[in-house]
């Protein structure tokens, strides 16, 4: 019976979308699903969820939940990463203490100085499953959806080389998924390949029967003059290709959006939107437990298209189909770095996913690609390294803070976060975090 690890199960919309696609599929044999949470009140709602959906679906699955990392590890086939290390407390760390600084960001989980600490206090917990996986599931498939996606994937190339690690996210999808929507023209039978790093991927090829779908976009545009007033139009109009996450996110991997209130009140943002989503989610979990405890049917989204179940479902029954995937460039992408984190178009069949070289990219793309880059370079070499002095380029580096405040107060900035996220922070790098450790759940 394959069996489907869920690490930070008690994300719960996450984990029963997930499975809800899982489930859809009708040729899959019986499935174990085993929920790993380090609170055991969200994991007990995950279970419920986990429960109600295999029924729901009619399929047979044997569901475990467990508070211990190595006995939900062992022996998995696939093993998907939805942890969130520190949760919603050390969310507002990463929102509110930049902000009162003067660099503002609206989501702060991929790039930039939210990224980075995110990043950081991710890693040892990632270095702990790694170890964990080597021993107990060494061929397992790890899965990743934790942000930020690039520095996590990337960090795991460092750590475990040899566990097969992939990347996934919805972001490619439900990008071309809108712009089709937006000119009127049906998603099915478009032919669509972006390529970049995660959230800042561009498209680079959009057609339908052979036709560019991108002057029907400039069309779209032309008519609806509000349009320029999004930031990912911006950046279309300036770069050429459109890029593959919301305006919201996109705002911050830039030095042009959140630089002054003009800017912000033009391309029509709201900076710290990601606290309101996460007060969002944790109004979802409580009502997600009240409807499991009034036996009441959970709401499930039609069509999430998430890419793990894809995954699961090519390499258990030999369906191919080609995804978007970030993994190590290796020869995949020309003009960005080797070993670096890169989302292209992948293969996936019963032997795995197969990352598809794609060439080089739109220069003017691969040019801010690059700042991304540099910025997880930084934030992986100093976790590695143990030098905090890293952590401080990583952050100086990122566009948004460098045009934001000065590098003395990033520098400042950097030892507040180090100060308020110290126990979730190797000793190396200004924390507390002893190296013994490192490879418990935290």
């Amino acid at each position: 019976m394959p069996q489907i690890v869920f690490l930070g199960a008690g994300s719960v919309v996450f984990t029963r979308q997930l499975l809800a696609d899982l489930f859809r599929f009708d040729d899959l044999p019986p499935l174990r699903i085993v929920l790993h949470d380090i609170d055991a009140e969200r994991l007990a709602v995950a279970s419920g969820t986990a429960e109600q959906v295999a029924a729901r679906f009619g399929r047979t699955a044997e569901v475990v939940a467990t508070l211990d990392r190595r006995e939900a590890l062992a022996g998995a086939d696939f093993v998907i990463n939805m942890i969130q290390v520190g949760g919603i407390d050390a969310t507002r760390i990463d929102l509110e203490v930049p902000a009162a600084a003067g660099l503002l960001q609206t989501i702060g989980d991929t790039t930039g100085v939210g990224g980075v600490f995110r990043g950081l206090r991710t890693f040892p917990v990632l270095s702990g499953i790694a170890a964990d996986m080597l021993d107990l599931c060494p061929d397992a498939w790890f899965l990743n959806y934790t942000n930020p996606m690039a520095m996590n994937v990337w960090w795991m190339s460092v750590v475990a080389p040899s566990i097969n690690t992939v990347g996934l996210c919805h972001s490619v999808y439900w990008t071309v998924h809108d712009l089709c929507e937006l000119i009127g023209v049906p998603l099915e039978g478009t032919h669509y390949r972006a390529a970049g790093v995660n959230h800042q991927a561009w498209l680079v090829e959009w057609s339908r029967d052979g036709e560019d779908l991108y002057p029907l976009l400039r069309e779209a545009i032309e008519r609806d003059p509000e349009l320029r007033r999004r930031v990912r139009v911006e950046i279309f109009e300036r770069i050429g290709f459109f890029p593959t996450e919301t305006s919201e996110h996109s705002s911050e991997y830039l030095s042009w959006f959140l630089r002054s209130p003009e800017q912000i009140e033009r391309f029509r943002l709201r900076p710290l939107e990601y606290l309101g989503i996460s007060e969002e989610n944790v109004a979802e979990f409580e009502h997600a437990k009240a409807a499991l405890a009034a036996g009441e049917p959970l709401e499930l989204e039609e069509g999430a298209a998430e890419y793990a179940p894809q995954v699961i479902h090519s390499i258990l029954t030999g369906t191919e189909r080609v995804i978007h995937a970030n993994v190590v460039n290796r020869g995949l992408i020309g003009n960005l770095p080797e070993g670096a984190i890169v989302e292209v178009p992948s293969r996936v069949d019963a032997d795995g996913v197969h990352p598809l070289p794609f060439g080089d990219i739109p220069s003017q793309g691969a040019a801010l690609n690059r700042s991304y880059l540099s910025v997880a370079e930084l934030a992986v070499e100093a976790a590695r390294t143990g030098d905090p002095a890293l952590v401080r380029r990583a952050v100086l580096a990122d566009p948004n803070a460098s045009s934001s405040l000065t590098p003395e107060q990033l520098w400042a900035l950097c030892d507040e976060l180090t100060a308020r996220h110290a126990s979730r922070l190797p000793v190396a790098l200004g924390g507390t975090l002893a190296s013994d450790t490192l490879s418990r759940n935290l």
